[in-house]
């Protein structure tokens, strides 16, 4: 009986120690997450020409050298356009087609893609332009959708996206990403 008692006793000890050390580990704060991002986006964008501001003409430099312009006055999207597209402007609730990469930035320079861009086995994903009420479109995040405003379909991006404008599912992670996006028109 006491064996049954001093194993439990142990068990919980154990515990207990495990917890106290990993809650005094390397946790951070909300604060120092979204500090450690920053950071991470200025990292990226240091090596990168970046623009103060959109052009007020909507005529955008293109290519790979092309500056990436702030799509918002926060710094939480930067957009840079390696090809305008052919395609007509996007309208609300319009079904938009995408194929993407992306890449983590807080590992930023080392880049390790993911996405539906490189294998056609996986199709194209898709959300409804400006229409956050369907969970197929909002999980994405605002980000995704953000240079439709400027661009018309199978144009091509560039976008540094921060956490809170991200995938909704990854948005405690605070983590930045990179994408290259291009966009393909579905049917109103």
């Amino acid at each position: 009986m006491k064996i049954k008692y001093i194993s439990r006793f142990l068990a919980v000890a154990v515990m207990a120690v495990c917890a106290t050390i990993q809650s005094c580990s390397d946790k951070k704060s909300y604060a120092q997450l979204l500090e450690d991002e920053n950071k991470d986006v200025n990292l990226f964008l240091a090596d990168h020409r970046v623009a103060e501001a959109l052009p007020e003409d909507n005529k955008f430099e293109t290519g790979d050298n092309a500056p990436y312009y702030p799509l918002d006055n926060e710094g939480n999207i930067y957009m840079q356009v390696i090809e305008i597209g052919n395609g007509s402007m996007v309208k609300d609730d319009q079904i938009v087609y995408f194929r993407f990469r992306r890449t983590n930035l807080s590992l930023y320079p080392v880049t390790s893609w993911e996405g539906n861009s490189d294998n056609i086995e996986t199709g194209d994903q898709s959300f409804r332009y400006n229409n956050t009420s369907l969970q197929s479109s909002a999980q994405w995040g605002a980000g995704v959708q953000a240079p439709l405003k400027y661009l018309p379909l199978n144009s091509q991006v560039r976008l540094v996206v921060k956490s809170q404008y991200g995938w909704t599912s990854e948005i405690a992670y605070v983590i930045p990403f990179l994408y290259e996006i291009r966009y393909l028109p579905g049917k109103i």
